[in-house]
Formats: structure tokens, C-alpha cells, sequence
């Protein structure tokens, strides 16, 4: 039998969600979420699914799930009274799989070319208890400041928002600042103004960041892309933010 990730505590809560979600209680409907997460964990092909966890077309039920945003929806459910003192945003590269490739259609697949070949990034906020409260997946090629615009317009506003000097640009610190935050971005090397502002103590806790993304990256379908569609991938990315936050 298969390593299930859903405890006596945990399925009853998501359950309850799923059903708000208008989600079908059938009877297989917890084995249809551990297909789900076992794939998540492992990274293998639906086909490949073990026998105890392969309920009818698995795969066609995920996609549907993600075109309907299911997954997403539960994320955002389970983001409840975050910590907003501080939020801290940061992107990381997922290397794409040759599997990934030619999916049919003309729309964005939030796939392009990086230093580290044909990738897919994540962007990410979390919260001062270093937890997902927003993400954003693009291609590779999308820097992080150009993505950052959108999703700090998005997000509630925080006492404090820090960010490496990746996110260096007046434009979004005036963002920051317009909704009431601090921003706390180290400026570039060759600035004329520096970094008199910053609290380099507060800085140091974006390793708050770095820790979720290590460990989102435990799922193997995370750490390497194998998706082909974008809704499909966001999906993965939702459903392993989401675990971070059933237990809470």
C-alpha cells in the first residue's frame, strides 16, 4: 500500500473545503486526492500511478480540477489570518521536463529560456511564520521585479516587505509604500543612494523564504516541471501550499 500524506485530522478538514468548492463526495474521493498528492510527491506519470490509487482517469479529473481551479481555490480557502508584519517575495527556477513540452494551444504555458535552460518560475510571497500567502508562476525568462509589480497589488498590505536586491527598482518600492508598507530592498552596488535604510537584521529572516521553497521542492513534480499545461502546474504548486497550511 502506498505512503498516504492525509492523516484521521487532515482529510475531514480539506474535506469540508472540497465539498464548500462544490466538489462530488463520491466514495473514492479520499484515494482521488492521495492519487493526486502521490503523483505531486513523486513525480511520476499518471499512467504509472500504483494500482491502489489509480481511480479511473485520474489525470482527467486533475485537469478538470485545474481548469475549474480547485486546487487554487483551497489555497486561498486555507490562507487565513496570515502574519502580516512582514512578507517576504522571492522567485526560483524549476527546470522544465522535455515531457513539458508542445502542448496544444496558442496561450502562454509559463515556459521559457533561462541560464538554466527552458525553465518555469515560481514567484512567492509568504508571511512573517513563513507561510505561502500568494504565488505566481512565468516563464523563466520573466525577471523578478517585472513580476513583483502585479503581485504586491495583490497581496494585503504588511508592515514591512523585503526583498533581495533582485526586486531593485524605485517603481515597486513606491508600490510598497503607496498601500502603507515599508519596503526593505538592499539597493545595487553601483547606487548612489545605498542602504542606510535597511535593517539588516530584519533582512536576514528571508531565509523564511528560502525554507519553503526547500521545501516545496521535497514534491518532485515541483522540483522538476512535467506538465505540460500552465493551469496544471499551478495546481501542483497550490497543492503543496496548501499542505503547509492544513495542519495550521
Amino acid at each position: 500500500m502506498p505512503r498516504l500524506l492525509l492523516s484521521a485530522e487532515l482529510w475531514p478538514k480539506l474535506l469540508g473545503i472540497l465539498l464548500q468548492l462544490g466538489v462530488y463526495n463520491k466514495p473514492n474521493l479520499y484515494l482521488m486526492v492521495e492519487g493526486m498528492l502521490y503523483r505531486l510527491r513523486t513525480g511520476l506519470p499518471w499512467r504509472d500511478l500504483p494500482e491502489y490509487l489509480a481511480i479511473g482517469m485520474l489525470f482527467t479529473k486533475f485537469n478538470a480540477w485545474s481548469a475549474r481551479g480547485v486546487w487554487t481555490k483551497v489555497f486561498d480557502f486555507l490562507v487565513t489570518e496570515p502574519d502580516l508584519e512582514w512578507e517576504f517575495i522571492d522567485g526560483s527556477y524549476i527546470k522544465a521536463h522535455q515531457h513539458s513540452a508542445g502542448a496544444a494551444g496558442s496561450g502562454d504555458q509559463a515556459i521559457g529560456p533561462s541560464r538554466a535552460g527552458k525553465t518555469s518560475k515560481i514567484h512567492m510571497v509568504v508571511d512573517a511564520f513563513g507561510l505561502p500567502i500568494k504565488f505566481e508562476v512565468t516563464g523563466g525568462q520573466i525577471h523578478d521585479s517585472t513580476a513583483a509589480d502585479a503581485i504586491i497589488e495583490e497581496i494585503p498590505a504588511a508592515d514591512f516587505v523585503i526583498a533581495d536586491k533582485g526586486y531593485d527598482k524605485e517603481s515597486l518600492r513606491e508600490i510598497i509604500r503607496s498601500k502603507g508598507s515599508i519596503p526593505m530592498i538592499p539597493r545595487k552596488s553601483n547606487s548612489k543612494t545605498g542602504n542606510d535604510d535597511i535593517d539588516w537584521n530584519l533582512y536576514g529572516n528571508r531565509h523564511l523564504i528560502e525554507n519553503v521553497f526547500a521545501r516545496l521542492k521535497h514534491y518532485r513534480a515541483l522540483a522538476t516541471r512535467y506538465d505540460k499545461l500552465k493551469r496544471n502546474f499551478e495546481s501542483n504548486v497550490a497543492m503543496a501550499c496548501a499542505l503547509l497550511w492544513l495542519p495550521m
